[in-house]
């Protein structure tokens, strides 16, 4: 399938708790489709990452909202072969956005309504110009929220952690599952209960638990939603 025949920018929506396997199932969605695939994680990552690097407090909601009128944490994302790279203040930062203290950064910060109108406006922009697969918390609900085809990806949360821990052993981390598990929980609690614009999947999303489900099994369930609202392109 080929999705970039289409005379008009398509956009996919996809949200998610964390460690629902966004990332890695898009990825692999934008390359069966032809299009690109945008991280939006990576971009309150990005402002959580600059956050620490200026000693800001990230319950400081005045200082963060100062940091961005003042332009000091400027994002831009490009995508090189396909893979999205993303800038802070012109230096690529992609590597150093997976980091754990990153992460946690960029949940405390992304509860802000200042943070939140910043990105929501720079994804809005980015998806206007290009076919793009968008992933995040809110992309059906706020960000995109008349695009055709929304997908909320789901596990349940022993299942996400599992994935969390594996993935930080294989990379030769120390872990502790029952913590992660414990972060895990911490992190949707926050996420779905934050004042603005909390995590839920759009009343019109389709569901996919992913719970028990192989990599390959969630990816072929994506594309036959794709091509139920596409056709075969």
């Amino acid at each position: 399938m080929n999705l970039q025949k289409l005379t008009q920018p398509v956009s996919i929506a996809v949200d998610g708790p964390v460690g629902a396997g966004k990332s890695s199932l898009c990825d692999a969605l934008a390359k069966r489709l032809n299009i690109l695939h945008l991280d939006t994680g990576a971009m309150y990552r990005a402002i959580g990452l600059h956050a620490l690097m200026a000693g800001i407090s990230q319950d400081d909601e005045a200082a963060l909202a100062a940091m961005l009128e003042r332009d000091e944490a400027r994002i831009r994302v490009d995508f090189q072969n396909g893979a999205q790279v993303t800038y802070l203040n012109g230096v690529d930062v992609t590597n150093r956005l997976r980091e754990e203290a990153v992460g946690k950064a960029a949940s405390a910060v992304s509860r802000f309504a200042a943070v939140r109108r910043y990105l929501v406006r720079l994804q809005q922009q980015v998806a206007r110009e290009r076919s793009l697969i968008i992933d995040g918390r809110d992309i059906g609900t706020v960000v995109l929220p008349d695009a055709k085809i929304k997908i909320y990806l789901t596990a349940s949360a022993e299942e996400r952690a599992m994935r969390r821990y594996r993935q930080l052993v294989n990379a030769g981390k120390e872990a502790d599952y029952e913590q992660v598990l414990a972060d895990l929980k911490a992190r949707d609690h926050q996420d779905q209960n934050r004042a603005v614009d909390p995590l839920r999947p759009a009343e019109d999303a389709v569901i996919l638990d992913s719970t028990g489900m192989s990599f390959e099994e969630n990816l072929e369930r994506m594309v036959d939603i794709v091509n139920e609202a596409y056709g075969k392109h």
